[in-house]
């Protein structure tokens, strides 16, 4: 054998050595770590992403700790003779049909709210990354039926989906609101998973995974699924906002949470029946809700151009 043919044979063993799947998962996280640094370095600079990041810590703080900004006071002690009070500086929001201080309810509903939005996007996260994976990845069969499976949920609307279940519903929670809306809500993040995984699959350290007998989880969870969520992360972001809506929306419709529990939602739907003498009912809790669904855009929208393979 010559010294051309012994090179050619040593670099044909050495294309099946470990070492070089080791090489192939090293590109990979390169080039990981590359995308997510670029993307956090384009998000420093982002006038959206830095205004998204402050009204969401504001309203997370308000949320987890509502009696640093309450000033103290209970939202639930009221007194029937200051029933629909103008604001004034006693009461900075006026007070609602029972006499309740509004600016406490309010900043006390920002808890619900919130929670009702991440509840819900988990959920959707859960299912939606779940099923796409299994079916981008197997393929065949196994993604026709998913695929139908998912185009059965996606003919029904989620306002819709949720409106009825939660008819039936005997008791309505934060938990169940947030279950409706998962269950009506998850297809888009599957499809986005599984167009993913599809485009990802066939990559060289994806081949390379499977020839060393990695287990279809690890070859998932470790290969390709970290590739596959930057869409779904900013879909999430996204969503959040839109579940939050949804949320105030049906309750606004008189089937989301029921009193006692105080959000956003139930606010508005309370205060429309003395919009013409007391619009401050409408309007304050409306401006918290449409600052938090603009914050979860905002903070998407920044996440899209910095995760845009694209941008220079």
């Amino acid at each position: 054998m010559n010294k051309e043919d012994s090179s050619a044979a040593q670099h044909t063993a050495d294309e099946g050595k470990p070492g070089n799947v080791v090489t192939e998962e090293a590109v990979e996280l390169v080039g990981q770590a590359s995308l997510w640094g670029n993307a956090w370095k384009f998000l420093r600079k982002s006038p959206f992403f830095i205004i998204g990041t402050f009204l969401l810590l504001v309203l997370l703080v308000m949320a987890v700790f509502p009696q640093l900004f309450a000033r103290g006071i209970d939202p639930r002690v009221c007194s029937l003779s200051d029933s629909r009070l103008s604001p004034s500086a006693e009461h900075w929001f006026g007070t609602d049909v029972q006499g309740c201080d509004y600016y406490a309810n309010v900043i006390y509903g920002a808890r619900i709210s919130l929670s009702i939005g991440v509840l819900s996007v988990i959920g959707v996260l859960i299912i939606g990354v779940l099923i796409g994976a299994l079916a981008g990845y197997f393929g065949g069969a196994i993604d026709s039926i998913l695929a139908r499976f998912t185009d059965v949920f996606f003919g029904i609307p989620l306002l819709l989906g949720a409106l009825i279940l939660l008819t039936v519903t005997a008791q309505r929670t934060i938990f169940t609101v947030s279950l409706a809306l998962v269950a009506f809500g998850w297809m888009t993040a599957m499809r986005l998973v599984r167009s993913s995984v599809i485009s990802i699959k066939n990559s060289e350290y994806v081949q390379a995974a499977q020839a060393l007998g990695a287990s279809t989880y690890r070859i998932l969870v470790r290969h390709i699924l970290p590739n596959a969520l930057a869409p779904v992360i900013i879909y999430a972001t996204i969503s959040v906002g839109t579940f939050i809506a949804a949320e105030a929306t049906l309750t606004f419709l008189g089937i989301g949470l029921q009193a006692p529990e105080i959000s956003w939602g139930l606010q508005i739907n309370l205060g429309q029946n003395v919009f013409l003498t007391a619009p401050h009912l409408v309007l304050f809790p409306a401006a918290f809700l449409s600052v938090t669904v603009l914050a979860f855009i905002m903070l998407g929208d920044a996440l899209r151009d910095a995760l845009d393979p694209k941008r220079n």
